[in-house]
């Protein structure tokens, strides 16, 4: 299983025969309607859990990670590390287990995606097996706030022993069915997702060597999810490397990518659409995605189309409206000496 700021997910992989995955389902089915939380497991998975936090605290990503989503999303849950806190997890009760269960483990919210050698009838008797008997009559888990997408500019200097400064530059960006999500998603390739075709990267690293990896990525959830641009340095170059990602960002948003880097990215894109849905996996994420986040059927029908379309136009208007220069949280931990908070 896994889980993310917005689902928890379970995955069975098993043989098509009905001997084989009929044993298989009726397992999950009793794992996910009839659960059991032992009071040891849960004591020996919180002392794990806890230790994980403890190391994390220490390490300069994890830190840098954990300001910046608090900056960006301040008391909203998306805030929250999805791992949860040394103290709360310490809190975790039995009890807290079987209610969390009942209020967010319900057909009413459950999607089922299959990949396999069955047929439409198959599928929907599988469906309801799983899920018809999920808790039912209990209270429904409260729906998110809404995510305030304009922030105050924000800075925090966070000293650290790091040879590197670990540097996080981002605001709320768009949610998973942003009408801008096409636009956004080709100008972000060409900014900083295409790897070392992407702007930042060739100013940033191969022109000036001023870092090893700098990125930029949208994360699109049921609310908007994080812009964030990242990238480590030495600590004497952290203001200079910061200052020119500020200045790329600023210029990208004002004057959008040019046709040829357009073209470029789109041509990246398509043509390595085929390894995105090569394998059953990888087509069964993408169907869990778009029962949860309601797209459209034709979703990876549309995808290459959907991308051809953009324009630079389109880029910079939708990045105009989602991504604001000067209202952008930039946490760098590992500061400069001399300089740290």
């Amino acid at each position: 299983g896994s889980f993310d700021p917005d689902r928890a997910s379970i995955s069975l992989r098993t043989l098509s025969s009905a001997e084989e995955r009929d044993k298989a389902l009726d397992i999950m089915a009793r794992v996910l309607q009839r659960p059991l939380f032992p009071e040891a497991i849960l004591n020996r998975e919180k002392a794990r859990v806890i230790a994980a936090l403890k190391e994390a605290e220490t390490k300069p990503d994890s830190i840098a990670d954990k300001a910046f989503q608090k900056a960006v999303y301040g008391t909203h849950p998306y805030a929250l590390p999805v791992s949860g806190e040394v103290a709360s997890v310490e809190k975790i009760t039995v009890q807290d287990l079987s209610d969390f269960y009942r209020s967010h483990y319900q057909a009413s919210g459950a999607v089922v995606a299959i990949m396999g050698d069955v047929s439409r009838a198959e599928a929907e008797a599988i469906a309801g097996q799983l899920t018809g008997k999920l808790p039912v009559g209990a209270a429904a888990a409260a729906a998110l706030p809404n995510v305030e997408t304009r922030i105050a500019a924000s800075e925090q200097r966070i000293s650290h022993p790091a040879t590197q400064s670990h540097i996080l530059v981002g605001a709320p960006g768009m949610a998973r069915n942003d009408p801008d999500y096409f636009p956004l998603y080709v100008g972000n390739h060409i900014l900083g997702g295409g790897g070392f075709t992407s702007r930042l990267m060739n100013e940033v690293r191969e022109k000036r060597g001023l870092v090893y990896s700098v990125y930029s990525y949208f994360l699109p959830l049921k609310q908007p999810g994080a812009f964030q641009i990242g990238l480590q340095t030495r600590k004497e170059q952290a203001d200079e490397a910061l200052q020119l990602v500020r200045n790329i960002l600023a210029d990208f948003i004002a004057k959008g990518p040019t046709e040829k880097e357009l073209l470029a990215a789109k041509q990246n894109i398509i043509g390595g659409f085929p390894l995105r849905i090569d394998g059953n996996r990888k087509i069964l994420d993408y169907l869990s995605a778009i029962g949860f986040y309601d797209l459209p059927l034709t979703y990876l029908d549309d995808f290459t189309r959907k991308v051809e379309q953009v324009n630079v136009a389109q880029v910079r208007a939708a990045f105009a409206r989602h991504i604001d220069p000067q209202a952008m949280a930039t946490v760098i931990v590992g500061a400069p000496e001399g300089v740290a908070k």
